[in-house]
């Protein structure tokens, strides 16, 4: 089922995110996905998330859809030229993988292969450019497909809390012309920037699921606040971490503070996207703490 049917139908979509083993041994990770994401509309596929080298997401996507559960296919502009991406487009339609995630990606200098030399033919907006095309039946070089065409329901990102909210609206706006059905949002710890952002950005009309990362310690937060983009965790929320240390190794404080953020965020978007990032036991605690 496309996730876009669900928006239309006014359901508040829920989807997390898994990335693929440094290997080719998946039953764990199928595992933990039935167990603890059974009860989410759909589960993100990284695709080689950070440069880091891993299984292929269209494969684990595969397998997670012989499992009963719906995978959104993450695929990234770094690997594959504009055949590559397209020829893996067509593969995901033939095996019913409907919904896509489609991201310009990490730079290969920040993973484990920094030697390795990265493509980027296409970036993001000109990728769900291609998407759409192939649901027209032609691809990039003008030639007609054979048969039905492909029909996605094609996501994109956007980071609502970034310095310029201006740049990312306007990028925002040239990934729905392109042909964005619906958005997912770089994580959020500051609800109030995101309500700022969701007033401007209902100007698309396209559904927004808000990013949720469960805080996990005082170093990931500094972490993020130091190397990751468009991401800020307040300092109240790092001294809310250092106060119980038990609770804060336990997930308890994370969890706690990830259900604040989602309840504050929930009236002003249609979904929420988790990033477990290996704690993917904690999702089901998040969810019932948020309500959902």
């Amino acid at each position: 089922m496309k996730i876009t049917e669900l928006f239309e139908r006014g359901e508040f979509v829920v989807s997390a995110e898994v990335g693929p083993p440094k290997g080719f041994h998946v039953e764990h990770l199928l595992e933990e996905a039935k167990t603890y994401l059974s009860g989410i509309t759909a589960v993100n596929v990284t695709d080689n998330q950070s440069s880091v080298m891993r299984l292929g997401s269209l494969a684990m996507c595969k397998a997670l859809k012989d499992e009963g559960l719906t995978p959104i296919y993450q695929l990234t502009c770094r690997d594959r030229n504009r055949i590559a991406l397209q020829s893996d487009l067509l593969s995901a339609a033939m095996f019913g993988i409907e919904n896509l995630l489609l991201l310009t990606g990490d730079h290969t200098k920040l993973g484990d292969h920094p030697q390795a030399k990265p493509v980027f033919d296409l970036d993001s907006v000109s990728l769900i450019h291609a998407v759409t095309k192939l649901e027209e039946g032609v691809d990039l070089g003008g030639n007609e497909l054979i048969g039905e065409p492909p029909k996605f329901a094609k996501g994109a990102v956007v980071s609502p809390c970034s310095d310029s909210v201006d740049a990312q609206l306007a990028k925002m706006e040239r990934k729905v012309m392109a042909g964005a059905d619906y958005f997912q949002t770089q994580a959020v710890f500051e609800p109030e920037k995101f309500i700022k952002f969701m007033e401007k950005a209902k100007q698309f009309g396209k559904p927004v699921q808000v990013g949720i990362i469960i805080p996990k310690s005082v170093g990931m937060c500094r972490f993020m606040n130091n190397n990751v983009a468009g991401v800020h965790v307040p300092d109240e929320m790092i001294e809310e971490l250092k106060k119980d240390k038990e609770k804060t190794k336990a997930g308890i404080t994370g969890v706690e503070i990830a259900a604040r953020i989602i309840k504050e965020c929930k009236p002003y978007c249609q979904g929420v996207h988790i990033m477990a990032l290996g704690w993917e036991s904690k999702v089901p605690d998040l969810l019932k703490a948020a309500g959902i």
